[in-house]
């Protein structure tokens, strides 16, 4: 019989052994279904194989096939999170921490190149083109206050 851990260490996430392989898998941050179940695949796992009950060496397989770049790894550069990378031209997939840095990085990029993206996000309005008349409100509620309209126009009177 083989040993269940209940929680499982890859890529510096915590994930649940409870979960089938490519579901537990996309809990870590950049990493889609999609991308999961190819990695699965892979790694020549079964896709219904619980992650609590795959020996070490299948999950350093999976650690491995994390680490090398998406285009060795045979997977289609259409399931990458980062196509043309701005800096190194390059289709690559980012994981965790890194993806996140980068994401902020290319917000603060397009404030200081005064992109209309980045004055939205300056401005803290919606960027893709979505209406702004009614939704996306925040803030102090501005409403109307009857009593004191009523005795300001008393007053005026």
């Amino acid at each position: 019989m083989m040993s269940f851990r209940h929680i499982i260490r890859v890529a510096g996430t915590d994930l649940d052994g409870n979960l089938v392989t490519p579901l537990a898998l996309t809990k870590i941050k950049g990493i889609s279904i999609r991308y999961a179940e190819i990695l699965t695949k892979l790694a020549n796992l079964d896709l219904t194989q619980r992650l609590g009950f795959l020996p070490d060496r299948e999950i350093k397989k999976i650690e491995e096939l994390l680490k090398i770049p998406a285009a060795e790894a045979q997977i289609p550069s259409f399931l990458t999170n980062r196509r043309k990378d701005y800096k190194s031209g390059e289709d690559i997939h980012m994981m965790g921490s890194t993806l996140m840095l980068v994401h902020k990085s290319d917000i603060d990029r397009m404030k200081r190149t005064k992109s209309r993206k980045g004055m939205r996000h300056q401005l803290g309005l919606k960027v893709r083109g979505q209406r702004t008349k009614s939704t996306g409100r925040r803030g102090q509620i501005v409403g109307v206050h009857r009593r004191k309209l009523k005795q300001q126009m008393k007053k005026k009177k």
